[in-house]
């Protein structure tokens, strides 16, 4: 089944589509925001106005840090199939990695800076989320929905998105959010919550044994066990006072993206207040320690200070439509692409805990880059 206003038309199976405000694909299907009605810089003004029914839906994407502008959309129609995103992508342009922000080493530096603070006693950050950047340039124009395309293909599950940024304001206009996050943030359908946080990982290998072996040891890790537990206790904190009920298990198990194998844990909860929409619940839960840290004001102050701004990367991106359902993921395996098309910048972190290896930690983040760069083509 092909999804509507996505692919191409029926007359003309070789036209592309039309610039979209919003996709996102899953496993369980795609939503399609179709044209603008409204935009919102305003999380909040967002979601009074999907409350208070002045708009039909809400669509688009969070910032990591929540003072920032957000890039949220009323669309004129919110399109939903049951099957993932299946256009077939274009030939894309030769995609080269022309830069990294920061270096290697200077993330190595930073990494071992927020090791310092971890390990003091005179702290009480217990964990900090750091990331780096590459920048990549193509020898010609590559469009959203291609990028789309290639990254939905490329993931086993077939996720996907791709945003448009343009309502953060002038200094956003015309740059487009793709990726393929693996990671639900919160998910509403009626009175019931699910979330799928990850927090912990190992890469994966292509020797099936060596691979088996890893994930166990990833089970069995201190230091991953820690680090997950941290992003439960917060995500069990945002969720409790709106959930009647709240089902989370004792401890995480193991699941795998083409890449990387994650410690995840599945939570189901049953809403207190049927008024409370997905949108709302995504803004009681972000940011999490699995891509902030704990204590969240410390992390994030840390990661401002040593990054400076994310931007939209660790942030949140969905959908809310007018009965308060809706899916929101994290803004993470992602890349933000320039409006003339040429540039994107992708992204990749990892969680820092007292007992990390800044080697280690690099390493981490080479392979989470995996998912942009291999869907795109990129040579490394």
């Amino acid at each position: 089944m092909q999804v509507p206003v996505v692919g191409a038309t029926s007359t003309d199976r070789a036209e592309r589509p039309v610039a979209h405000p919003f996709v996102l694909s899953r496993p369980h299907g795609t939503v399609v925001a179709e044209g603008v009605a409204e935009q919102f810089r305003s999380a909040s003004d967002a979601a009074d106005a999907l409350r208070a029914g002045r708009v039909p839906a809400i669509v688009g994407a969070l910032p990591f840090a929540p003072d920032h502008p957000a890039a949220l959309t009323a669309p004129h129609l919110l399109h939903h199939s049951p099957v993932p995103y299946d256009l077939p992508p274009a030939e894309l342009p030769a995609i080269t990695i022309a830069g990294a922000l920061p270096s290697e080493d200077q993330h190595v530096d930073r990494v071992e800076t927020a090791l310092h603070l971890l390990r003091s006693d005179e702290s009480d950050l217990l964990k900090v989320v750091l990331a780096r950047a590459l920048v990549l340039r193509a020898d010609r124009p590559v469009e959203p929905h291609d990028l789309l395309a290639a990254l939905t293909r490329n993931d086993p599950s077939r996720n996907g998105f791709a945003v448009d940024l343009s309502p953060a304001g002038d200094a956003w206009s015309g740059y487009r959010l793709v990726g393929s996050s693996p990671e639900v943030l919160v998910r509403r359908r009626g009175d019931r919550v699910t979330a799928h946080p990850l927090a912990g990982s190992a890469p994966r290998h292509r020797d099936p044994e060596i691979d088996r072996a890893t994930a166990d040891r990833l089970a069995a890790s201190t230091k991953n066990l820690a680090e997950h537990a941290h992003v439960i206790d917060a995500i069990r904190t945002a969720l409790e006072p709106l959930c009647a009920e709240l089902d989370i298990p004792e401890r995480p198990s193991v699941t795998g993206t083409r890449q990387l194998w994650h410690l995840g844990t599945p939570i189901e909860g049953r809403l207190r207040d049927p008024g409370v929409t997905a949108l709302d619940l995504a803004l009681a839960v972000h940011p999490t320690p699995a891509i902030c840290g704990t204590p969240t004001a410390l992390a994030r102050e840390l990661v401002r200070d040593l990054e400076g701004d994310r931007g939209f990367y660790a942030g949140a991106l969905g959908w809310c439509d007018a009965d308060g359902d809706g899916e929101w993921m994290v803004t993470i395996r992602c890349a933000v692409l320039e409006p003339d098309g040429l540039g994107l910048t992708a992204y990749a972190g990892g969680g820092i805990v007292a007992d990390s290896d800044p080697a280690d930690e690099l390493a981490e983040t080479t392979v989470k880059f995996g998912t942009v760069l291999d869907a795109l083509g990129v040579l490394r």
